[in-house]
């Protein structure tokens, strides 16, 4: 494992175990999103918060390369009552982490905090921190808000390779 993860786990433990015991529903994510631009801002990763709704995307850049990736977590919980007695267990009645999003978030934050203080790479890495994946409309309602144009494929560059497969993807998920 990589070092600086691994000093870092307990952290990231104490993270993943606060977004949990605050689960917020698809496009209500206002706590989890403020603390993930909060620790992302932090580490000196710039942000852009609101979209998609409740979405954030934090933008690492290095060097002149015009080359991108995105990596993604999605943050929303489901409305289901959580009856684990563990000290972290939901604060909301109703509410729980019960398909792991809570450690997705904290996973990529880790990811995201190493990246930031240690990675050497020519170009960007694309953050994104996405709401309401359980209803299926925060991807949609991201790439809305231009997710794509905004941080992944700017017109005229390299970085528009990737977008025909990713668009006929798009249609094959909304059924066109």
């Amino acid at each position: 494992m990589i070092r600086d993860i691994e000093d870092s786990a307990a952290e990231f433990m104490a993270i993943r175990r606060d977004l949990h015991a605050h689960p917020e529903l698809s496009f209500a994510e206002e706590r989890t999103a403020s603390r993930v631009a909060e620790l992302l801002e932090g580490w000196g990763i710039p942000v852009v918060r609101g979209v998609g709704r409740t979405g954030v995307v934090g933008i690492l850049q290095r060097g002149q390369g015009k080359r991108a990736i995105g990596l993604r977590a999605d943050m929303d919980a489901l409305p289901v009552e959580e009856h684990n007695r563990f000290d972290h267990a939901s604060r909301h009645p109703g509410r729980m982490h019960a398909c792991g999003h809570d450690g997705h978030t904290a996973m990529l934050l880790a990811a995201s905090r190493h990246l930031a203080l240690h990675a050497e790479f020519d170009g960007t890495i694309v953050l994104i921190f996405q709401p309401a994946e359980e209803g299926g409309t925060g991807a949609l309602a991201m790439m809305a808000d231009g997710l794509f144009e905004r941080f992944l494929w700017m017109p005229s560059s390299p970085r528009t390779t990737g977008r025909a497969c990713l668009w006929a993807a798009l249609q094959s998920a909304r059924g066109r």
